[in-house]
C-alpha cells in the first residue's frame, strides 16, 4: 500500500496506457472472434448437399420465389373464402399523415401524483 502512495506521474500513466492498449486488443480479438464465428455458420455448405441430392432423382425445375408467393395467396383465398362472413377481400393500404393530438399523447395518460398535506 505504501508503494502506491509513492507513485508518481510516469508510473500511474504507464499503467494507464496499458490498460488502454489492453482494452482495444481485447475488442480487437472479439471482432475476429466474431468475423470467424459468423464465417463459420454462414459457410457454403454445397459438398455436402450434392453427396445427399445425388441418390435422390434430380428436380425438373426449381420452386421461384413468384410460384411461392402465389400458391400463399391462392391458400389465403381459399381460407378466407370459408369464413361465414363474405367481404370483399381488398387489402387497400393508405399512408396516413396526422397531426398532433391530444389523444395520441402518452403524458396523458401518466398518472398524476397526489400532492402531500
Amino acid at each position: 500500500m505504501d508503494k502506491l502512495a509513492n507513485a508518481g506521474w510516469s508510473e500511474m500513466l504507464l499503467m494507464a496506457l496499458i490498460g488502454f492498449l489492453l482494452v482495444f486488443a481485447v475488442l480487437v480479438l472479439l471482432i475476429f472472434v466474431m468475423k470467424g464465428m459468423g464465417w463459420f455458420f454462414t459457410r457454403d455448405r454445397k459438398p455436402k448437399a450434392a453427396a445427399v441430392t445425388s441418390s435422390e432423382p434430380a428436380l425438373d425445375h426449381a420452386i421461384s420465389d413468384q410460384e411461392i408467393a402465389a400458391a400463399i395467396i391462392t391458400a389465403l383465398k381459399l381460407y378466407k373464402s370459408n369464413l361465414h362472413d363474405q367481404e370483399s377481400e381488398m387489402l387497400t393500404i393508405n399512408r396516413i399523415t396526422r397531426a398532433y393530438s391530444p389523444w395520441n399523447s402518452k403524458i396523458h395518460g401518466l398518472t398524476q401524483v397526489p400532492e402531500k398535506k
